[in-house]
């Protein structure tokens, strides 16, 4: 099953394969490293990784079928404990040597913004089934009664935006804020880096540890900021001497139409994610550059965006044209359409594992599957001479599926370009009219009983 594998990509050719850290000798090499023991057996490391990484390609099937593809002769039982006895953080080491092997590709100068790599990062959901452990450990919606929910837990999710690469996913209990885990991601970056998000990322406490690191961020002004773009205009600090409606920001200097340097001061309410010694080490305030322009949105309808960045240089960066600030916003929605890659075209909505390690490697091995996947669409963006964004992630997930040894990459399909396009968020096919569950299994047994009793 491995060698099967590695063949289908191996035709690749590239200086660093990101399949050779899937390799039976860079597997082995892993646990290792990491101080793993195993005994020679049918379903050693090697094979554990290469099975798990095939039941992700075929749609995440049961584990009562992942020995059929290959013949094998294993029970699921025993699948399942090969799994658990490998730790996490094999499944870690291996999740990163793919991602180094790929990131090279960001480093070229096509996958480049204005000379930086460019990074989205972004917040999901995902369910799983209903265990008292993963009850306990990632919780479930509010509005869910007990016994009639699933487990969710919330994902943080950091991909490149040229390349598509998934550079880490972190799960956490289904309240998590985004911002409290996403300095955990810094150091996946490089100093001169862009990180692209949502609102949430573009407080204080972040945009200073961004600078802290060497690095930029361009995200939405939150919505309870007052910005003002009038020049020289008063301001207040927090706290007794604040005045409502008044801006907290000071202005330094105008750079152009709706577009100016201000100075940010650093707030007295620690925010939650941070401990006292952090948040003490960040500085009194911080320089950073705010913007706001009317756009087209994604269904023709006018949006206007007020932004804050650390990208400060207007000529370096200008705010409108090929290539500016707002061309590079605009582009963020490219991460749903890669986590609907993962979630709805890979299966990952609902995860199989009933265990919190089981899930948090479930969890990893998608993200290795989801990158192998991308390594083919960069390589047959190459041959075909196209932008990977219009390869099809779906061909490319087929071909990686049903791909043997010494087969030929052949043209993946190439969807045609459609700039605006914007389609609704509905579903067609009418679900069956069964009453929804909003009370436990055992309440609903008796009253079916009671019911039989009385007809």
């Amino acid at each position: 099953m491995a060698e099967s594998i590695a063949g289908a990509v191996a035709r690749l050719k590239r200086a660093a394969d990101p399949l050779g850290a899937l390799g039976r000798g860079a597997v082995e090499a892993v646990c290792g490293e990491l101080g793993h023991a195993w005994r020679d057996r049918t379903l050693d490391p090697a094979t554990t990784v290469a099975l798990f990484v095939q039941q992700v390609l075929h749609g995440n099937c049961p584990c009562s079928e992942v020995r059929h593809p290959g013949a094998a002769s294993f029970t699921p039982g025993a699948y399942c404990q090969a799994r658990s006895r490998l730790p996490l953080s094999v499944y870690r080491s291996l999740l990163t040597r793919v991602v180094d092997a790929a990131l090279p590709h960001t480093r070229e100068a096509g996958h480049r913004w204005r000379g930086h790599r460019v990074f989205h990062v972004d917040g999901t959901t995902f369910s799983m089934p209903d265990t008292p452990g993963l009850q306990e450990a990632f919780g479930q919606p509010a509005a869910q009664a007990p016994g009639c929910g699933f487990p969710a837990a919330q994902l943080l999710v950091l991909f490149s935006a040229s390349t598509g690469l998934l550079l880490d996913a972190a799960a956490g209990p289904v309240y998590t804020g985004d911002i409290g885990v996403a300095a955990g991601m810094h150091p996946h970056l490089d100093r001169g880096d862009v990180l692209v998000g949502d609102d949430a990322f573009g407080t204080y406490a972040h945009l200073a540890l961004l600078l802290r690191d060497g690095l930029h961020g361009l995200f939405p002004v939150h919505h309870s900021r007052i910005v003002d773009f009038t020049p020289r205009r008063p301001h207040c600090r927090e706290g007794k001497g604040a005045v409502e409606g008044m801006p907290r920001s000071r202005w330094v200097r105008s750079l152009g139409r709706d577009d100016q340097l201000v100075e940010w001061f650093k707030p007295k309410t620690r925010p939650a994610w941070m401990t006292p010694a952090a948040y003490a080490r960040l500085p009194g305030s911080i320089t950073v550059r705010e913007l706001r322009r009317a756009v087209t949105g994604p269904a023709g309808n006018a949006v206007t965006l007020t932004m804050v960045t650390t990208l400060t240089d207007p000529r370096a960066y200008p705010a409108e044209g090929r290539r500016s600030l707002v061309d590079l916003r605009m582009r963020r929605r490219d991460v749903e359409t890669n986590i609907r890659h993962l979630k709805t075209t890979m299966r990952m909505e609902v995860l199989r594992c009933k265990t919190e390690q089981g899930v948090r490697k479930e969890l990893v091995v998608f993200g290795i599957v989801y990158n192998l996947v991308r390594v083919v669409m960069l390589e047959a963006a190459r041959r075909q001479e196209v932008p990977v964004a219009r390869v099809s992630f779906a061909d490319a997930y087929r071909r990686l599926r049903h791909a043997r040894p010494g087969d030929v990459l052949p043209p993946l399909l190439v969807n045609p370009h459609r700039p605006g396009r914007a389609e609704p968020r509905v579903v067609k096919r009418r679900p069956k009219s069964h009453d929804l569950m909003n009370k436990p299994r055992d309440q609903l047994r008796k009253a079916l009983r009671n019911q039989g009793k009385t007809a």
